[in-house]
């Protein structure tokens, strides 16, 4: 009996040394971001000694639920995010103790409207494509809300095409809907005031109105999973729909699929990093330094990510479709992250 509790007492101490000695880093988060992540990871294990870390694409809010599950090393160490982290995410964060994050920007991405290249160019504003999939829009009135009840392009707009509206798009755990919603539905409903109006009369009751980003749940929009590549295969089957997704999977189609332009401007890198792309957006990852002691690899992976050669001008990641920063602003990013700066509330609120 004495001896066979000794075996498992050290079959439990070498399982634990295994847990507290993890040299295979853990990835998790945004499917925008894993195609630049898994590079570097490939890198990682190429050049090195190190394994090669494992990197899943989970989205952006699936990512963060899982990295601020806690400290334990049995979570992940970095999460990618295809937006920056949210308020709530920080603070559910700190409630599980994990307190040390630093935050790394890595580049630009636009979020695309794209179709089968099959068809002829799409010119889109962000008016029609809120009316296109946002779940209630103004009544003829124009004083009221009615269920969204467009079902062709025509119907939004005469300008617009004779075509089915069919789009797939990201589930709710997508930090690309969390943006879409962001920039392409909020940005303009919480300037009309079809929608302000009834937050305006009970800040309560309509409290989602503020700012509303609904999308409807007719089967016009149809979330498409957490791999971008499935919504690319989609548009080639399906000649009538769009897709909605990042700009690094659009040049990796481009033979196959092209990209619309919204507001008049196409989705190319230096309309992106200046802003005049109107669904243009920065990547970020984020470290948990509570794991460096333990975790051998996670210093010389971020010191691999965060330098020119991966990130900059005409860079590893730049050819699969990473839009470098402005070279002053990367070059204080990569200072601020390799010096491990710690993530606070006040960097989110204030931004």
């Amino acid at each position: 009996m004495r001896f066979t509790t000794s075996i498992l007492l050290i079959a439990m101490i070498s399982a634990m040394s295994i847990v507290n000695a993890r040299e295979q880093l853990r990835i998790v988060g945004s499917s925008t971001v894993y195609p630049f992540s898994s590079a570097v990871a490939e890198e990682l294990g190429a050049t090195t000694k190190l394994p090669t870390p494992v990197v899943e694409s989970t989205g952006s809010g699936g990512g963060m639920k899982l990295f601020c599950k806690g400290n334990d090393l049995n979570t992940p160490d970095i999460s990618n995010a295809s937006r920056r982290m949210k308020v709530k995410e920080f603070e559910q964060c700190a409630k599980n103790g994990v307190t040390d994050i630093t935050e790394a920007m890595i580049g630009f991405d636009g979020i695309v409207f794209a179709q089968s290249k099959s068809n002829k160019s799409f010119d889109v504003s962000k008016k029609q494509l809120l009316l296109a999939v946002v779940a209630e829009v103004p009544a003829k009135d124009g004083k009221s809300l009615m269920a969204n009840p467009y079902k062709n392009w025509h119907e939004i707009d005469s300008s617009l095409p004779d075509r089915e509206i069919v789009i797939y798009g990201p589930p709710t755990s997508s930090g690309t809907r969390d943006a879409f919603e962001d920039m392409v539905l909020k940005s303009q409903t919480k300037k009309m005031e079809v929608y302000t109006s009834l937050y305006q009369q009970d800040a309560e009751k309509y409290k989602s109105y503020k700012k509303y980003h609904k999308i409807r749940q007719d089967g016009v929009y149809i979330p498409s999973g957490e791999n971008d590549n499935i919504i690319v295969q989609k548009l080639t089957k399906n000649k009538k729909a769009f897709g909605i997704f990042g700009y690094s999977f659009l040049v990796e189609n481009t033979d196959k699929i092209s990209a619309s332009k919204v507001n008049g401007v196409v989705p190319i890198p230096e309309n992106i990093s200046d802003g005049k792309y109107p669904i243009s957006r920065s990547l970020f990852f984020y470290v948990k330094n509570s794991h460096r002691k333990e975790v051998a690899s996670i210093d010389k992976y971020v010191k691999m990510f965060m330098n020119d050669d991966m990130i900059g001008v005409d860079s590893i990641l730049s050819e699969i479709g990473l839009i470098p920063l402005d070279e002053s602003v990367r070059a204080t990013t990569i200072q601020s992250v390799l010096e491990h700066t710690k993530l606070t509330l006040d960097d989110l609120t204030n931004k």
